[in-house]
Formats: C-alpha cells, sequence, structure tokens
C-alpha cells in the first residue's frame, strides 16, 4: 500500500523537465521560499513592480507540487472562517473588508486566466453551500441575512426544493448560493504562474528545498540555506504555508492539517441525469468539518474534506489516509446514492495551513522588516494565496498601500502550543468536532431514508 501519493491533477500537467536546483552561492534582493501560487503571485508582482529587482524563488519540489496542485479547484470568497465567526473573531467593521478583499481575490483568478490565456478549464459556476441538519439551515440564513445587510446581495438562500431542483440529493434541506466563485484544475492554474513569473524575469529553483535561514542582522545579508548552494538575499518571504512550522521563525502561527479527496471515473450521462448538477456549481456542506465536491471538465465528481488529520513536521507530507479516503466514498454515497457503486479511480491529499483562530496571517518579522511571510490558507488558497502576492510586494518594498492595511496583514496571532502539547490539544479539538458532526451524519441518514 502506498504511503504518498500524488493527485489527478499532478497527470494533466508536465513535471518532465523541472527547473535545474541551485548550486552554489547567488545574491537576490528578495528570497522567495515556496512554489505553491503564495510564492509565484508573489514573484510575478515584484517583477511586474520593478523589473531590476533581482527574485530567486526556491521550491523544495516542482513548482505547483504542494497544496497548490492538490486542491479541489475552488477559487472562492470565502475567508477561512464564515461572516459569522469572522464577526465573532474580529468585530463587525471588519466583516466586509474581509468579503469584499475576497470577491477582489476571486475576480483576480478570472482576470489572470483570461487576459494571460491559462489553460486551467477555469469555468465560473458559483458556490452552493448546502445544509444537511436544522441547525445548518438556520445557521445559513442568518449567514445569507448578515451578508445582505452588508449590501452582498448575490448571496441568497434557496429552500429544500429550490436547492434539489439545482442538484438532487435528498440530504438537502436548503442551501446558501453566491455566485462569485469559480472551478479549474488547481495544477494548471499553478504552472500557468510559473511561466508568468518567469516571464517576469523571476529566477525559479525546483528541487531546492530550503535547510536553514540565518537569523536576519543589521546590515548583512539574510544567508538561505540549501543542500547545495545558498542565497544571500537583502530580504526573504516565506510563502510555505502548511511547512511554516518546519522554519523557527513561524512555527507557533500554524499547524500542517491534513485533508483529502477522492475522484470518481467519468460519469456517464445517466449517472449525470440522476444527480441533475446541470448548472455544475461548485458544492460544499455545512458541518464543522466541511465536505466539498465539484465535477471536473470530464465530468469525474471530486469529493473532499470530511476528517482531518494533525501529524508532526517528520510526517509531511501526510498525504495518504485509507481511513479517511473511506469515509469520504461513504460520504459520496450517501449524499448520492445513484452513484454508490461508481469506481474511485485516485485518491489523494497534503497539508493546509492552519492558525488558531482558522483566518490567514501576513506580516512582517523583526523591526528591520526584511523578513515577510503569508500562511493560514485553511484550505482556500486558490483565490486567497493567488492574490497575496500584491500584498506581500508592498510588504517588501515597504509601501503603505490599501493591501497592507487590510485588518489580517500584521496581526497578532494567536500561538499554537509547543510539543509536546500541541498534538494532543490539536486531537481533542479534532475529537470534538468530529463528535458533533457524528450527530448531525446520523439525523442526515434518518432525514434521507424517509425522502
Amino acid at each position: 500500500m502506498p504511503t504518498h501519493t500524488v493527485g489527478f491533477w499532478h497527470e494533466t500537467v508536465d513535471f518532465s523537465r523541472p527547473n535545474p536546483p541551485l548550486i552554489g552561492t547567488t545574491d537576490a534582493d528578495v528570497a522567495i521560499i515556496g512554489g505553491g501560487y503564495t510564492g509565484l503571485s508573489t514573484a510575478l508582482e515584484l517583477k511586474r513592480a520593478e523589473p531590476g529587482l533581482r527574485v530567486a524563488l526556491l521550491e523544495s519540489h516542482l513548482c505547483g507540487y504542494g497544496a497548490s496542485g492538490r486542491n479541489g479547484g475552488f477559487a472562492m470568497a470565502l475567508f477561512g472562517l464564515t461572516m459569522e465567526l469572522v464577526k465573532l473573531r474580529f468585530g463587525h467593521e471588519v466583516v466586509h473588508e474581509a468579503q469584499t478583499f475576497m470577491d477582489q481575490a476571486v475576480e483576480n483568478v478570472g482576470r489572470l486566466v483570461r487576459e494571460e490565456q491559462i489553460n486551467c478549464d477555469y469555468e465560473r459556476t458559483g458556490l452552493m453551500t448546502v445544509a444537511t441538519s436544522p441547525g445548518g439551515a438556520r445557521r445559513l440564513q442568518r449567514e445569507t441575512a448578515l451578508a445582505n445587510a452588508l449590501g452582498f446581495h448575490e448571496i441568497h438562500y434557496l429552500d429544500a426544493a429550490e436547492t434539489r431542483r439545482r442538484v438532487n440529493s435528498a440530504t438537502y434541506l436548503g442551501a446558501r448560493i453566491e455566485e462569485n466563485c469559480a472551478l479549474l484544475n488547481p495544477a494548471r492554474f499553478a504552472r500557468g504562474l510559473k511561466t508568468l513569473a518567469e516571464a517576469a524575469g523571476a529566477t525559479l529553483y525546483e528541487e531546492t528545498p530550503v535547510t536553514l535561514v540565518q537569523p536576519p542582522r543589521r546590515g548583512p545579508p539574510i544567508v538561505v540555506e540549501t543542500p547545495l548552494g545558498q542565497v544571500l538575499a537583502q530580504k526573504v518571504v516565506f510563502a510555505t504555508n502548511a511547512y511554516a512550522r518546519t522554519f523557527p521563525q513561524l512555527a507557533s502561527k500554524q499547524v500542517p492539517v491534513g485533508t483529502y479527496i477522492v475522484l470518481t471515473e467519468p460519469l456517464s450521462p445517466e449517472e449525470l441525469a440522476s444527480i441533475g448538477w446541470q448548472g455544475r456549481e461548485g458544492i460544499e456542506d455545512a458541518p464543522n468539518l466541511v465536505h466539498y465536491y465539484r465535477l471536473t471538465a470530464d465530468n469525474r465528481l471530486l469529493m473532499g474534506g470530511g476528517d482531518v488529520t494533525f501529524k508532526r513536521n517528520a510526517d509531511l507530507p501526510n498525504d495518504y489516509e485509507p481511513r479517511v479516503f473511506r469515509e469520504l466514498e461513504e460520504h459520496l454515497a450517501l449524499t448520492f446514492p445513484s452513484l454508490k457503486t461508481t469506481r474511485i479511480t485516485h485518491r489523494w491529499g497534503g497539508p493546509v495551513s492552519v492558525p488558531v483562530d482558522m483566518a490567514p496571517a501576513f506580516g512582517s518579522l523583526g523591526n528591520e522588516r526584511r523578513v515577510c511571510y503569508a500562511l493560514g490558507c485553511v484550505g482556500h488558497g486558490v483565490s486567497l494565496m493567488s492574490y497575496a502576492g500584491n500584498i506581500l510586494r508592498d510588504l517588501v518594498l515597504e509601501r503603505q498601500s490599501a493591501f497592507t492595511e487590510l485588518f489580517f496583514v500584521n496581526r497578532r496571532t494567536i500561538p499554537w502550543p509547543p510539543e509536546p502539547v500541541l498534538f494532543p490539544a490539536a486531537h481533542l479539538i479534532r475529537g470534538y468536532m468530529r463528535l458533533e458532526d457524528s450527530v448531525t451524519r446520523r439525523a442526515v441518514r434518518q432525514n434521507s431514508a424517509v425522502v
């Protein structure tokens, strides 16, 4: 049985010709650690802002190989937390700011795909968040009312009958639908960003893991060490997300959480007709441990989310978990009984970055502001982190802008406890969430059995 695997999306891109690794010593104005959406968008925006800037990006494997090429491909406006939880955590006044920023991030994805002609199966479908319990339906109604009160009238609520007319599942009791969501092939999108960053003049090194970033001192460059070389950089950007915990500078700000996906064979016309879904919307449900699902360009059904895993850094990438795969397949059959014999062709996963409060965090470290970072995509990184380059560009260049004034930039993060307390605490939180969700699942089975 495999312990590590790559996903379906990786099979659709060419990883056969990696960029050469860094060998020897090189100088850079900015060294970027990480070749996912965050690092690639930062390299692109820095070079667009100052073409003469020497930008070196270091990726431990291949650009787009990690979370940026493994996710569900939802370019969505969800800010890690729902609107209600943003209000509870950060205050009413910032809810509008968070939603507006994320709407802009979704629009940015569409603009990049359109203007730069990135071939990534982009389709603007909207997002349905479905309720499978009465409590979930009430929560979605409250969130819709809050969004409408803030002026976001493209978000509205559907009752059970309207929801099932769109997608036929007896488990659905209602849905919140928002128009501003797109679906795409995430690995192709990441590789498109790589092409753009290189065309802008950034130097990208693949198969170049960073082993140490020496703490910056006043005056001398920051030394970024790799197995075969080093970068002497004036500034450094940590674009490592789930892998940020491997660096002492960011160790307490987030933990890597494993999340997983299963994918069916292409659905037949008869199978598609049995579930409806003519609008091809992205869908997620509303328990603590969310499931998300969608159709691919060739009409495979992707089901992801559900239970998560916490593992120590040595266990990363944490991308193969048979127990969770089985649970996802069971949930697929519960949601769409007509597909219970449909063959599963792919199973994969990987870690995402989760701060204590489930909200992203950007900022600079130290008084000299020579080290910048972004983390905390919480599995919603397609739009957020491909827009992150605008924030990190202005942090690196020390420009005051609307991006640097966002409330989640240079915010005080709640630290995760150190080991050995960390992982028992994380498992306790996960256990409580699973317990609550198990009650909901029993109700869902009962509801679906009598409909």
